[in-house]
């Protein structure tokens, strides 16, 4: 079928590992680039895949959380994904981020990204409701069956309020099309089970982690941080595979403090990868959707700083990164049904994260979701 990873790409594997990636070893989970009024930017979307993908990365998703799908269309979420497929698509895989909290809406996403050739799907727990076992079982079931694309699954409980869990994770992984999980649970233990027990190729989601999953035996990750260091996660995913964890290890240390900075418990990782973006220049714009906020200069000033230690490149002075042009005021979202959305009581201060912290890093700061949206 068309739009088929199989059919776009080979899949990559690691011949001195044997590992197997049906999605390849380093993703970005991308961001949406919006102009100053808050409109879709297509064309710096394109311009980011390209640069993300000649830097280290060989997979994208699109319209994940980080992507802030809570705040995008239909209609906006298939224009997006069919621009990077046309800027990357010969020389990365793109997977489309289509979960929701309503299997009907999830599946009608399924068959949208399909059609516009979309090499795979990251599917969502369903959110908020809270599933038991047998319902996620045909949840995902139904949305795998939709149509012949792979399906990386994505566990992320602090955000869902429910664990898929490893009885039905084993249980789904006998469907042919449901192929990874991309994980944010942080049980190594669980996960090692997993991958003992079943034949699901597990990707770090949660940046904090990165080096423990693949150590573990995971086949990549999907990360926040590789907007500003794909290339060092490259690195890090080549120096396991040869087995060389002194190496991989020096890297993911040098990545302490851009991790730190970027996926702060005090913010969220779509906030800050998009200033850290604008500080290097690939982006002209930092520009949210309420109810997230741009981040602040005193935000900036942590993000340089963290991106100076880890040795990345900082290019703009926080100077030049004014945030008065890009008040949330200005932004448009009356077609995005945020009209509706009180954001009064959304400041990230009431964001506690805390309980979710890895080593401080939170997990969650991946893929934010608020009481109506998309998280993945």
């Amino acid at each position: 079928m068309a739009g088929s990873v199989t059919h776009m790409l080979d899949d990559t594997s690691a011949p001195s590992s044997g590992v197997h990636r049906p999605f390849g070893a380093v993703l970005t989970a991308m961001v949406t680039p919006f102009t100053a009024d808050g409109a879709l930017d297509v064309e710096a979307a394109q311009r980011l895949a390209v640069h993300l993908v000649e830097n280290g990365n060989d997979g994208l998703v699109v319209s994940g959380t980080t992507g802030e799908s809570p705040t995008t269309s239909d209609a906006e979420k298939d224009a997006l994904l069919r621009a990077v497929l046309e800027a990357v698509g010969k020389r990365a895989h793109v997977v489309a981020g289509v979960g929701t909290n309503d299997t009907a809406h999830t599946v009608e996403l399924a068959g949208q990204a399909a059609k516009a050739g979309a090499h795979g799907l990251l599917v969502v727990t369903p959110y908020y409701n809270k599933p038991p076992a047998s319902s996620l079982v045909a949840h995902f079931t139904a949305v795998a069956d939709a149509t012949e694309l792979p399906c990386m699954l994505y566990d992320i409980p602090g955000r869902t309020g429910v664990r898929i869990g490893t009885p039905v994770l084993q249980q789904l992984a006998r469907h042919p099309r449901i192929v990874a999980v991309k994980d944010a649970v942080a049980d190594l233990f669980a996960g090692s089970e997993l991958m003992a027990t079943t034949d699901l190729v597990f990707y770090s989601g949660d940046d904090a982690l990165n080096l423990a999953w693949l150590a573990h035996g995971a086949g990549g990750v999907v990360s926040v941080v590789g907007h500003v260091a794909g290339r060092d996660y490259a690195e890090m995913v080549a120096a396991v595979d040869r087995g060389d964890l002194v190496a991989a290890r020096a890297v993911h240390n040098r990545l302490i403090p851009a991790v730190r900075a970027i996926m702060s418990p005090s913010s969220q990782g779509a906030i800050r990868a998009k200033a850290a973006l604008q500080m290097q220049g690939v982006l002209s714009q930092r520009t949210m959707r309420l109810p997230l906020l741009p981040a602040s200069d005193a935000e900036l000033a942590e993000i340089r700083q963290g991106l100076a230690a880890s040795g990345l490149a900082t290019g703009t002075t926080d100077a030049d990164l004014a945030t008065s042009d890009l008040a949330t005021s200005d932004l448009a979202t009356s077609d995005l049904t945020t009209s509706d959305l009180a954001t009064s009581d959304l400041t990230t201060s009431d964001l506690a994260t805390s309980d979710l912290a890895t080593s401080d890093l939170t997990t969650t700061d991946h893929d934010a979701i608020d009481s109506r949206g998309t998280p993945a």
